[in-house]
Formats: structure tokens, C-alpha cells, sequence
């Protein structure tokens, strides 16, 4: 369960995230399969967090937060990098890689991943047995190829496959099969130090058979282009279109079906930005929206405007943004039955839901060793996702609608601050309300409580060490409020790793984590049984070369 500012659940919808600009995304539920994305660590350039609605470049489902990672380049990951690990909640933990180059112009790599992750814990023991059966293990493997084709265009072609068996659920002895594999291609002209234009491709098919019966397997083909310029001294334009085809073709159960089982979803989009900067570059006005068409609801708009002030060693800023949440399938075309000739669940006409997000901030940094920042906001929703009961007397079947709406209000406060040379601090703290209303004319009959399991307070303080000797060490301290809706208390965990660089080439780590508990729960869904958390030891050996 991943989200952004709220609305978390296990089939969380609110939250984009992209590999290397491909959206890892399923239309089944509008979110994202975390258990198959598996990126080599070692490889990861940075990872690109944006708060709050993304809709006006990045378009539908960008609703409360983007996450992007972006690896490195071919070219920054030369050589030999072998990492091993083993531990009480991690039996495996295998990584390979190797970077290599053909003449001056094209760098490579390629690369090898595997782990396996133990059970958790079941919060209430079955016959003696706390064995919650739901370890998974996976593998993946890939390649990336940089070529310099000419000093302005840069070619780069990437692929990656995975094979696995993730079980996030448990109950289905030797888990879930999950397999897939992508291939893209992207070309970069850079005319000048404030012109790029960039095209990319890629193709995606995803599998899974959740050894029921019941199989997803979606192929996705994309190709999107951007391309920024200057427009006089004080305009920087970004533009940007968008075609997608996703071919989603699941398998009917004699009583839990989608109608109809394959469906093509055409989704084609286009974008505009326009920052202006003025006074010195010490303000700038920054406005844009994207405009995209889907099968279920046809034309969206997701437009936002900023504006930033920058004196000294400060930045204010303010943005009002709109952004989309597209229907999936399981919103419109997901039917269960009870028995034959009764309904359960049927299919229905949804609409977007919708946020209208007004943010407010404020970064600073009064030493070089110390910055500080401040963003505060508030979200009004429209047309949320409810449960509607059928007609009397039994109220079946209910159907999926668009029955509640609501705000949400909070802020994050981020630290950064490095005392000595070899100790650094960050840490950061995160309030949120929510309120949730039924609409007059809804009957919703989770009375609007769904989309509602998040902590108020969330607390998190990393320290990192490097100690002489080669030596490293951190740990990272966090608190997480109670989660009311499904009764789980608050708790505050600990992670520590130390590390010791034996050679160059050659070193040893160990890790805890959750070492302040036994076990604890973090998230119990309504299906299957509550799962706990155990506290958690490994050691893992690096070699680079």
C-alpha cells in the first residue's frame, strides 16, 4: 500500500510512477504492481518526488504525487559490480553487473537481479502457526546502450525482463506468477544549452495468473516527444505529446468477470508549459495543462500555474493546479456474481474523480551546512469512488460510483543539516487531515471510509556517519501515527546499517530492521488476515571493480 498526501489502500489509484519515463501502470485499478518493480540500486541516478497534483505534464492519474526514477547513464556504470546478501527476512539478495564500451562512442550495460523475501507474520496465530505463507522471490534482467551519435544527438536503447513469484497476499501456496519485459528507445537533439527536443518509444506486456483461475496480461505500445525552447530572454516553452495503446485482456471465472474480458484503451495527450522569468530571474511564473483523451470519458484537461519568488537565500512560492484521476476497469466494466443469476457486483458508468489542489511554501537555507523547507496545501475532491446499494429489498447488486467528495489539508516540513564533515542529517515531518463526505444522493456503504486509511503525523530522521577507517554507518528513525479506520496503533521503528571498506574493490555490510519490535502491523486490508512486520536482520558483501 503506496500513496502520496492520503488515500491510501491496497488498490491505491492516486499516485503516477515512472521507470525511466515508462508509467508502470495497470488499468485493472488505475495503481501500480509494486511487488515486480525491482530497479538495481546500484544503478539508480535519482529518484524525482513531486508533491502534490503532476496532471499538467504528466498527465491523468498524476492526482496527488509523482514518483519517477531515472537510472543512470550506460557511460556511469563501468566495470564489475557483484553484491550477495543473506538474512532471517531475506534468505537471498543477489546483484551483477557489468558496463562495458565499443569505441568512444557507445557504452553498455548489463545486468542481473534476484531476491527472495520470508513470510511475514500473522497477527492472529492459526493453529499455533504464525507463518502468514506468503514468501515471494523474483528475477529480473536487462541492459542499457548509450550512443553518442554526434555531439547533439544521443541514442539510447533499454530493456529489462522479469520472472517471479510474488505472493503480497499469501493464501496461494508458491504465490502469484508474475512475468514481463520492455524494450524502449529514445533519441535526444540537443540544438543548443536551452533547446532539446526528445522522442521515445517503448513497448511493455505484463503477466500475471493468480492461480485461481483468473489471469491479467497487458501489452502496452507508447510514443511520446518533448521538446523545450527558448522564446526571447524571459520564456522557456515545454511542449510535449503523448500516444498509447494498452491491450488488457483478462480471463472470465464462472462468477467474477470483466465485460468484456479484452479491451482496447486509447489514450493520446498533449501538453504546453510556458515559464516566464523576470526581475533579475528573481520571479518566476510558470503556467501549462495537458489535455488528454481516454476511452472511458473522453477529453480531460489538467491545467496548473505557479509562482515563485526567489531574494537571497530564499525561495516563496504558490501554485493552484487541477488534476484527474481516469476511470479503470475494475471502476467500469468489473462484474461478480453469487450465483448464477445473482448479481453481486455489476458494471457501471463512472466518472473522473478530481482534485482542485491549492499549495503554499517556503525553502530556505541560512548556512551552507543547513537548509530547511515548508509546504503546506489544501486538496478539494470531487466525485470519489463509493459503493451504491441496489434496489430493495436485498439492496444487490451494488455498483461502483462516483458518491463521495471532500478536503484534505496538511503540511511537510523537510530538514537538511550537515554538522561535521563526516555526519549528516536529514529528517522531515508530515501532517494530514482528511475529510470525507457522503454525497446527499449516495447511499455509499463504506459511508465514505474506503479511501481513508492514512496516519495524521508522520515522522522520519536519517543520520549518516563516515567514520575514518573506512567505516560508514546510519540509521534512519521513524514514527507513524495510528491508522483509525483499521485499528493500527502508532508505532516508531529503527533501521541501522554499518559498512566497512576493506578494499578498494571489497565491501561488508550489515543491517537491522524494525529493531525496536519483535513484530508490529503497519497496514491490515480487508482480505486476507492481518499480516505483521518482523524485525529483521542480513549481512551482504559488495565487489567493485
Amino acid at each position: 500500500s503506496v500513496s502520496a498526501r492520503g488515500f491510501n489502500n491496497v488498490i491505491a489509484s492516486k499516485l503516477l510512477v515512472m521507470i525511466d519515463g515508462r508509467a508502470v501502470y495497470t488499468p485493472l485499478y488505475a495503481g501500480v504492481f509494486w511487488d515486480v518493480q525491482n530497479v538495481l540500486l546500484e544503478d539508480v541516478d535519482r529518484i524525482e518526488v513531486i508533491s502534490g497534483p503532476g496532471g499538467a505534464l504528466w498527465g491523468a492519474n498524476a492526482v496527488n504525487g509523482v514518483i519517477n526514477i531515472i537510472t543512470k547513464s550506460a557511460k556511469q556504470t563501468q566495470g564489475l559490480f557483484v553484491e550477495a546478501g543473506t538474512g532471517n527476512q531475506k534468505p537471498w539478495v543477489g546483484n551483477l553487473r557489468y558496463g562495458g564500451k565499443i569505441g568512444s562512442k557507445v557504452h553498455y550495460r548489463v545486468y542481473g537481479t534476484t531476491f527472495k523475501e520470508a513470510s511475514t507474520r500473522l497477527a492472529k496465530p492459526i493453529i499455533d502457526s504464525t507463518d502468514a505463507n506468503d514468501e515471494w522471490s523474483i528475477g529480473q534482467a536487462g541492459f542499457k546502450l548509450d550512443w553518442q551519435a554526434s555531439e547533439k544527438d544521443q541514442v539510447t536503447i533499454q530493456s529489462d525482463f522479469y520472472d517471479g513469484y510474488p505472493n503480497p497476499d499469501g493464501g496461494v501456496k508458491g504465490g502469484v506468477v508474475a512475468i514481463g519485459g520492455s524494450i524502449m528507445a529514445r533519441l535526444a537533439h540537443t540544438f543548443s544549452e536551452k533547446s532539446v527536443f526528445c522522442v521515445q518509444a517503448y513497448y511493455d506486456n505484463t503477466w500475471r495468473d493468480f492461480r485461481n483461475g483468473f489471469t491479467e496480461n497487458l501489452k502496452t505500445y507508447d510514443i511520446d516527444f518533448q521538446y523545450r525552447f527558448q522564446l526571447g530572454k524571459h520564456q522557456e516553452i515545454t511542449l510535449g505529446g503523448d500516444l498509447r495503446l494498452m491491450d488488457h485482456n483478462t480471463t472470465s471465472l464462472p462468477f467474477f468477470y470483466f465485460d468484456p474480458e479484452r479491451k482496447m484503451l486509447h489514450i493520446y495527450s498533449a501538453f504546453v508549459q510556458d515559464k516566464i522569468t523576470i526581475l533579475k530571474d528573481r520571479i518566476q511564473f510558470t503556467i501549462g495543462s495537458k489535455f488528454e483523451h481516454n476511452v472511458y470519458t473522453g477529453m480531460e484537461y489538467s491545467p496548473s500555474a505557479r509562482l515563485a519568488w526567489t531574494p537571497e537565500k530564499n525561495t516563496v512560492w504558490g501554485s493552484v493546479s487541477r488534476a484527474v484521476r481516469t476511470p479503470s476497469r475494475i471502476d467500469q466494466d468489473f462484474n461478480l456474481f453469487l450465483f448464477q443469476n445473482f448479481p453481486i457486483i455489476v458494471g457501471a458508468e463512472f466518472k473522473p474523480e478530481t482534485v482542485v489542489a491549492y499549495e503554499l511554501g517556503w525553502r530556505i537555507q541560512p548556512a551552507q551546512n543547513l537548509s530547511l523547507a515548508v509546504s503546506t496545501f489544501y486538496n478539494d475532491y470531487k466525485d470519489l469512488r463509493s459503493a451504491e446499494p441496489g434496489p430493495p429489498p436485498f439492496g444487490y447488486p451494488f455498483r461502483i460510483a462516483n458518491g463521495v467528495e471532500g478536503y484534505t489539508y496538511g503540511a511537510e516540513l523537510s530538514a537538511s543539516y550537515q554538522p561535521l564533515s563526516w555526519w549528516k542529517l536529514r529528517g522531515g515531518y508530515t501532517f494530514l487531515e482528511k475529510k470525507l463526505t457522503v454525497k446527499p444522493d449516495s447511499k455509499d456503504l463504506n459511508k465514505g471510509t474506503v479511501e481513508s486509511d492514512d496516519p495524521n503525523n508522520q515522522f522520519l530522521i536519517q543520520s549518516l556517519f563516515d567514520f575514518p577507517k573506512q567505516l560508514e554507518s546510519g540509521f534512519v528513525l521513524r514514527y507513524v501515527d495510528v491508522l483509525t479506520n483499521r485499528y493500527v496503533p502508532s508505532y516508531f521503528e529503527l533501521d541501522v546499517q554499518i559498512g566497512w571498506k576493506i578494499t578498494k574493490w571489497l565491501q561488508v555490510s550489515v543491517v537491522g530492521q524494525n529493531l525496536l519490535d519483535e513484530h508490529h502491523p503497519e497496514f491490515i486490508p480487508s482480505s486476507p488476515s492481518a499480516r505483521e512486520i518482523q524485525r529483521s536482520y542480513y549481512g551482504k558483501i559488495t565487489f567493485r571493480i
